[in-house]
């Protein structure tokens, strides 16, 4: 028996509160003491060169740290476990010095690009951890003849279309729509966007990449081998390594895109064009994106509510063009000129965040995250159109009481990603998907309810064996890790469905490059030698 379990056996149970307290206390004095020898440990690693980008508790400036890049308010309440460190690194050495103290002092670490992984795990964790947040590993630069661009993993997504569109307005990367997601865990996941039915994936479009190891050796494409370089390009961040910056092989635009926002309701045949729109995704020129969020609204008679489906679409090309495409392909939608507006493809960036028409281009380089909302959202892939009466289904639920901030987005697949093999990198998405499906709602313990019902009621009409979901939109409720000893099989459970038969192939390269499990999360790829 434990030298512990005995002495608790042989107290009174009138004793054991004591004993807890005690207990308690010398975890926190040995939490104190390990983080103090970490900062120690840091100093002397990088002398007086890092310590103005260390931030601890005591720090004034802690808590706006941690807080600037959390993007989700479920992971900003005092109940969330907090960071022992924070350590805005400003190069390799800084982020060399972070890996080795962490190993030697049993720390977590905690890798931070944007803030938006959605269950928070960039910057979370249940045991006792460190951040090493990339806000200030940010630099892009582009390289216009050889239609490339390096971009440090800091940098977010509005940083690296501004600095490409600085050089030249025909040229582009494809990537998300949102431009405070940060580079570093955008790719790490695959990342889809607004181009990717004519262009695929961003994690396509990586040609090379700096990462630093488990050893804190700093490696590229050519040092790090195939296999790692194929397995950080989609197998999800904190796993292989920390991320320093990605070499993005641009794409070419033209000078005029167009964009469209239409909305039907209920009462204007939505039901049946939401339908009829699964059938004319394959029809779709592969130079049309097209989504539709769908959510419940309130009408202008008081007290009535309808469903409102938003078709929101960018088209490569100018707005003849498209109506004569959509006229051929989604004629129902009843698509007219006055609905379209021509643009540049930078300005579209602008305009699909959100932002009021003729907003300056510089709100793509400010990071501030604004209003910031609790939320939980989950996702799916269709593979057959989903008949109207399980569309009536879904309506059914968002009128229910607790679906009031509630969203979904269908987000057509086909063109490009229907062309690249789903072993191509470890995202596996492509031939035979329909289309995505998102779901999200603001967080309150009955919408949590609410989501997960809405989710088991979507099982009949979404893929199977494994139910596929997108890791880039992370959801623990596919299953999880022990961190205190993940099996291959526990990690399975969700790694399939995220992975598919790539998991398998991912594992392997795991257990090649950090057999011990030191970059490790909830939902990080196991090793599969002990430890």
């Amino acid at each position: 028996m434990p030298q512990t379990l005995r002495i608790m056996n042989s107290l009174s149970s009138s004793m054991f509160p004591f004993l807890f307290l005690f207990l308690f206390s010398f975890s926190w004095v040995a939490s104190a003491d390990r983080h103090e020898d970490f900062l120690q440990c840091l100093l002397y690693q990088n002398s007086n060169a890092i310590s103005k980008v260390i931030y601890t508790p005591i720090n004034s400036s802690y808590s706006s740290v941690l807080q600037f890049s959390i993007r989700n308010g479920r992971f900003n309440t005092s109940a969330t476990p907090k960071p022992l460190v924070i350590v805005t690194v400003l190069n390799e050495a800084h982020i060399q010095a972070v890996i080795a103290c962490s190993q030697k002092h049993g720390l977590q670490i905690r890798v931070r690009s944007g803030g938006h992984d959605y269950e928070g795990l960039s910057y979370v964790s249940v045991l006792p951890f460190v951040i090493i947040d990339l806000i200030n590993m940010r630099t892009v630069t582009v390289d216009v003849g050889n239609k490339i661009a390096w971009a440090q993993a800091g940098a977010t997504l509005g940083e690296v279309y501004y600095r490409i569109a600085e050089k030249s307005r025909t040229l582009a990367f494809p990537a998300g729509v949102c431009p405070t997601v940060g580079s570093g865990g955008h790719i790490s996941g695959g990342g889809h966007g607004m181009m990717m039915r004519k262009y695929g994936l961003a994690a396509d479009h990586i040609i090379d990449a700096k990462l630093i190891d488990v050893k804190g050796r700093i490696l590229d494409r050519a040092s790090m081998g195939e296999d790692l370089f194929w397995a950080i390009r989609g197998g999800g961040g904190n796993t292989f390594g920390v991320v320093v910056a990605w070499k993005l092989e641009l794409v070419t635009v033209p000078p005029t895109v167009t964009v469209f926002n239409v909305t039907r309701t209920l009462e204007q045949n939505a039901t049946k064009l939401v339908h009829q729109w699964q059938s004319a995704i394959r029809k779709f020129d592969e130079d049309l994106f097209s989504r539709i969020f769908l959510s419940r609204v309130n009408t202008s008679q008081e007290g009535k509510t309808t469903i409102l489906a938003a078709y929101t679409s960018l088209f490569l090309g100018g707005v003849d063009r498209l109506l004569s495409m959509m006229q051929q392909s989604f004629p129902q939608l009843g698509l007219v000129k006055e609905d379209c507006i021509e643009m540049s493809w930078i300005e579209s960036t602008v305009y699909f965040a959100s932002f009021p028409r003729n907003t300056s281009l510089d709100v793509l380089l400010d990071r501030s995250p604004g209003s910031t909302i609790s939320f939980k959202a989950k996702t799916d892939f269709v593979t057959e159109p989903i008949p109207e009466i399980a569309l009536e289904g879904i309506w059914d639920r968002l009128n229910q009481l607790d679906a009031e901030a509630a969203q979904l987005q269908f987000t057509a697949y086909g063109g490009k990603m229907d062309e690249i093999s789903e072993t191509s990198i470890p995202f596996p998405h492509r031939a035979g998907i329909l289309f995505q499906i998102h779901y999200a709602v603001v967080w309150e313990q009955k919408t949590a309810s609410w989501i997960r019902k809405l989710y088991s009621y979507m099982t009949p009409y979404v893929t199977k064996n494994p139910r596929q979901a997108y890791i880039d939109y992370r959801d623990l409720d596919v299953g999880m890790n022990n961190l205190g000893n993940t099996s291959y099989k526990q990690a399975r459970v969700w790694g399939t469905k995220y992975f598919k038969n790539n998991f398998d192939r991912l594992v392997h390269v795991k257990t090649k490059v950090d057999p011990a499990n030191f970059f490790r999360n909830e939902q990080s790829i196991p090793p599969l030698t002990p430890w």
